[in-house]
């Protein structure tokens, strides 16, 4: 390991934190999913990506998450975190490839990430192409098109992870659109899958290492993660979806943050 799972688990505090000032300064964002991915972007920033992998954000819009973890990484500067959803700014409420030289595609509307990777994968085999998705988003049609395109073209070189965070924006997966057995669907579907506890910096690195080895047919991580991670008040609730924290919360976010991370 480059980073130690300790280090590892301190950057995740750092992130967290920012996430919430981020949101509460701009009085916009989506706290619960930025926070239920956080291990996820850290890991794969700081221990997982090689230098011609590839990321694609498909739920761009928990990219307040991943705008903290480019700056903790050095990839752009933290006093850009203040600009986030500003007019002008480079960061925007979703990732603009044109704004920032490490975002490999713009989101937006949900179930397009997937596409995105799986036709840079068909035509870079030589390098691993990772795609984060929601599972709210697996209500799209054209997702399933990407997953039904990486199977036929045996991209094993394509690593799925899914932020099972069982929230979507007006309410929970199962009350909007119930999603069933998603590891027998994806097998259905001739993908590899492996499960994990989204939080858990062992078991996220190890599915990687294993998912880098199951070259016959793509390979989706399921991660089982809690909506609004870390936030006693946010945790699980669809209201923080997409809200900016009061000042009375915003100060009582830090505070669970520095005491529990």
């Amino acid at each position: 390991m480059k980073t130690s799972t300790q280090e590892l688990q301190t950057i995740a505090k750092s992130i967290r934190k920012d996430i919430i000032r981020m949101i509460y300064k701009a009085g916009s964002g989506h706290p619960g999913g930025s926070l239920s991915a956080t291990e996820i972007l850290v890991a794969l920033y700081f221990e997982i990506l090689e230098e011609n992998d590839r990321f694609f954000l498909s739920n761009g819009h928990v990219c307040p998450a991943l705008y903290a973890v480019m700056a903790e990484k050095g990839l752009i500067s933290k006093d850009d975190l203040g600009t986030y959803t500003e007019l002008g700014s480079a960061l925007q409420g979703h990732p603009e490839r044109t704004k920032l030289k490490d975002i490999m595609n713009t989101s937006g509307p949900l179930g397009l990430g997937l596409a995105q990777a799986a036709g840079y994968a068909a035509i870079k085999k030589d390098s691993f192409v990772f795609c984060m998705t929601s599972d709210g988003e697996h209500d799209e049609g054209n997702h399933w098109e990407a997953v039904n395109f990486a199977a036929k073209y045996n991209l094993g070189n394509l690593i799925q992870f899914v932020d099972r965070n069982k929230i979507q924006i007006e309410g929970t997966v199962e009350e909007i659109m119930p999603l069933g057995n998603l590891k027998e669907k994806y097998e259905a579907s001739d993908w590899n899958v492996i499960e994990i506890d989204g939080h858990n910096f062992s078991e996220i690195l190890s599915a990687v290492e294993k998912a880098k080895t199951l070259k016959d047919s793509p390979c989706v991580i399921l991660a089982s993660t809690i909506f609004g991670k870390g936030v006693s008040f946010m945790e699980g609730n669809p209201d923080w979806h997409a809200k900016a924290p009061t000042d009375e919360e915003y100060k009582k976010a830090i505070e669970e943050i520095n005491q529990n991370g």
